[in-house]
């Protein structure tokens, strides 16, 4: 499918596969009901559970969130880029309710990929766009991916294997002291380092962004953290970071020289080689929390209570 035809089927309320630097996003016009609508059904994600909005541009913001002094100094640091801003919605708002989830807030970013970003600039509006696969299993980061998970049928723009390979931080800038909604593509400390302050953890279990789900991104195999050796008797694959530990029945480096950026690139792409029928389970090596080694544990983490 070519970038025009992507976007003549989301003006007129379809959903598209689109690539981004993260993960592959199921795309719909975030001012169409029926189109978002679309995005729920296809991944079978629940309704409470808030979407991202793509936009081309900053000037876009407006009329979309209400202004923040600490959104523009993020924005001219790390847009286009791996980061999605949690702001206080703008009266009259045009993001359908459904994309927030019923929440005063809207999710928003500007993606760094070329070709999505081309595509964005020819839509002119808001594009609500979740992971590209069904709610709770492994993001897609290659066309593949997204086909192996909802379908053959799926229209897919194709961009490429993405670079980032990780979904974009989350910061929730909705009151006085800026909070970590969700780890992600940009290390903590680099928009800390930005904000001049600390960042906060919400306080209570309520779902203010999207990726706060307590069990995601899972394999359909379990997995098993911080593994160091096999377990006798059972068929394990191995997402390796760094040496590679003999007796696996099959391993994918996530990096061999223990680069954490490198490790987020090939996060998903590993789990979805190692989830196959001749094993009985997944065991990834121990990863450092620095940097974006959080982001990656947290990825696990929460696969790991997956299934």
């Amino acid at each position: 499918m070519t970038r025009d035809e992507a976007a003549r089927r989301l003006l007129a309320g379809d959903v598209v596969a689109i690539p981004t630097e993260t993960v592959y996003g199921l795309a719909a016009d975030a001012t169409n009901a029926a189109a978002v609508a679309r995005i729920y059904a296809a991944k079978g994600r629940p309704d409470f559970n808030p979407l991202i909005s793509h936009i081309a541009a900053p000037t876009q913001l407006a009329g979309l969130t209400l202004p923040d002094s600490r959104a523009d100094r993020l924005a001219a640091a790390f847009w286009p880029g791996p980061l999605t801003l949690v702001l206080p919605r703008a009266p009259n708002c045009p993001v359908v309710a459904a994309v927030s989830a019923g929440l005063d807030s809207l999710a928003v970013r500007i993606p760094s990929h070329p070709l999505a970003r081309e595509l964005l600039a020819m839509v002119g509006r808001p594009v609500a766009a979740p992971s590209a696969n069904r709610s709770g299993h492994v993001s897609p980061t290659t066309p593949q991916h997204v086909l192996a998970s909802l379908g053959p049928d799926m229209p897919v723009l194709d961009g490429g294997p993405c670079q980032v390979g990780l979904e974009s931080t989350v910061v929730g800038l909705t009151g006085p002291q800026p909070l970590l909604l969700r780890p992600g593509g940009i290390a903590v400390e680099t928009i800390e380092a930005v904000l001049g302050e600390r960042l906060g953890h919400p306080q209570d279990a309520k779902l203010q962004s999207p990726g706060m789900l307590l069990k995601h991104y899972a394999p359909a195999l379990p997995l098993r953290l911080d593994a160091t050796a096999p377990l006798p008797g059972l068929r394990e694959g191995l997402l390796s970071f760094g040496p590679v530990p003999a007796g696996f029945a099959a391993q994918y480096s996530l990096s061999a020289s223990g680069d954490a950026a490198e490790a987020a690139a090939n996060l998903y792409a590993g789990l979805h080689a190692l989830d196959r029928t001749d094993l009985q389970g997944i065991a990834v090596a121990p990863i450092p929390e620095a940097g974006l080694g959080a982001a990656i544990n947290d990825r696990l983490r929460r696969a790991a209570r997956g299934r």
